[in-house]
């Protein structure tokens, strides 16, 4: 429902910035700015919720989470202004906020000798729902029916979710470890946590503002049908979390990881700038798929989770306050970009995104240096 959630809005951009009031370019299309800042306005929900959502438990965070997704469901469809759905966008966030409280910490609790995998595994199923959209979406339109028809049935199945959350047993949660004067150990930040939470906000800007931005940037390069774009991302991406995670059962280091798919995902991006043609996108669609929305930001929970093992609710909102960060700026001004410059933006959108996920390449090797120097000094211990 995540996966949904998340992308839904980027496949109805016409039809919701229509329905909110939207102008019509010179090019005879129309603005979708507005519908991008509500996306973005994802993010300032997060931001608004975390602070406190990991404080109710994982089960209430929960259920919390999918009542806020059944409102945005049902709500984005029935109002008529932008204002109003950047309230119900604002609630999307705050959703998933409540959500990733309970989900990863959850996980990692229920499978303790794989927890990196089974955090991946969170990201695979929210890749498969962005795979099978496109063609739910066609299915709904070969049918005859309205868009809203999707999210009326998303509503629902959140709805029996909650029961699910309700009723079955989550896993007894760790109790801290204390320190020699019996209190809980405090959170001791280094260099390499710090970068690993910021790895938070480059790895989200390089999956969120292709997912978001793709459709625009294929009208523009003559691809057909854009939506497939989508689910060629969603295939890159499902097949990087199943690899990634036989690879990191086999040793692979996440640290690894971090530095290498960022860096896959640069050079794809700066292909899609300067090659432009309907080929490179689909190409492109799948490698960042991959490289970029593959599970790194879950690899990146993990590892800094390693540098807080008695903190890991806190830890895993630190680096969701980082993606929420990236969700709300970044895509902010991807928004901004594309009312200033019209059929210019999409691909000045994507050397924001070079630049960003550059920076993020540096942030994973100073992680690198810090692990290798904990390894080196535990070797002497």
């Amino acid at each position: 429902m995540l996966g949904i959630a998340s992308s839904i809005l980027s496949q109805y951009k016409a039809q919701f910035a229509s329905n909110w009031g939207a102008q019509q370019l010179s090019n005879g299309t129309v603005d979708v700015s507005m519908v991008v800042s509500v996306i973005a306005a994802f993010g300032l929900g997060r931001l608004i919720a975390y602070p406190f959502a990991g404080h109710f438990g994982r089960k209430v965070s929960g259920t919390i989470g999918i009542g806020l997704y059944v409102i945005f469901f049902i709500g984005i469809i029935t109002v008529n202004s932008f204002w109003a759905a950047y309230l119900i966008g604002v609630l999307n966030g705050m959703a998933n906020s409540f959500l990733d409280t309970c989900v990863s910490p959850s996980l990692m609790e229920m499978f303790p000798e794989s927890a990196s995998i089974a955090n991946l595994l969170t990201k695979f199923a929210v890749v498969t729902a962005q795979f099978i959209l496109p063609f739910f979406i066609g299915g709904v339109a070969a049918a005859g029916l309205s868009f809203r028809t999707i999210f009326i049935i998303c509503g629902v199945a959140l709805a029996a979710d909650a029961i699910a959350i309700i009723v079955f047993p989550f896993p007894k949660r760790e109790k801290p470890q204390l320190n020699a004067a019996g209190t809980p150990e405090k959170m001791h930040f280094s260099i390499g946590s710090v970068a690993a939470i910021l790895i938070g906000f480059t790895s989200s800007t390089t999956f969120m503002v292709w997912l978001n931005c793709n459709q625009e940037l294929g009208a523009a390069y003559g691809v057909k049908n854009p939506a497939t774009l989508q689910s060629l991302y969603a295939v890159g991406a499902g097949i990087a979390v199943l690899l990634t995670a036989r690879l990191i059962k086999a040793g692979l280091k996440e640290s690894t990881v971090l530095i290498l798919y960022p860096t896959i995902a640069v050079v794809m991006l700066a292909l899609c700038y300067f090659v432009q043609t309907p080929v490179i996108l689909y190409i492109g669609s799948f490698v960042i798929g991959y490289a970029a929305a593959g599970g790194v930001l879950q690899l990146a929970t993990s590892t800094t989770i390693s540098f807080f093992p008695s903190h890991k609710g806190t830890a895993t909102s630190l680096v969701m306050i980082a993606s929420s960060i990236a969700n709300y700026a970044v895509l902010s001004a991807a928004a901004g970009l594309t009312k200033a410059f019209g059929d210019a933006a999409p691909r000045m959108i994507i050397l924001l995104n070079i630049v960003i996920t550059i920076v993020g390449i540096g942030l994973a090797l100073v992680v690198k240096t810090q692990e290798k120097h904990v390894l080196a000094v535990s070797q002497v211990h």
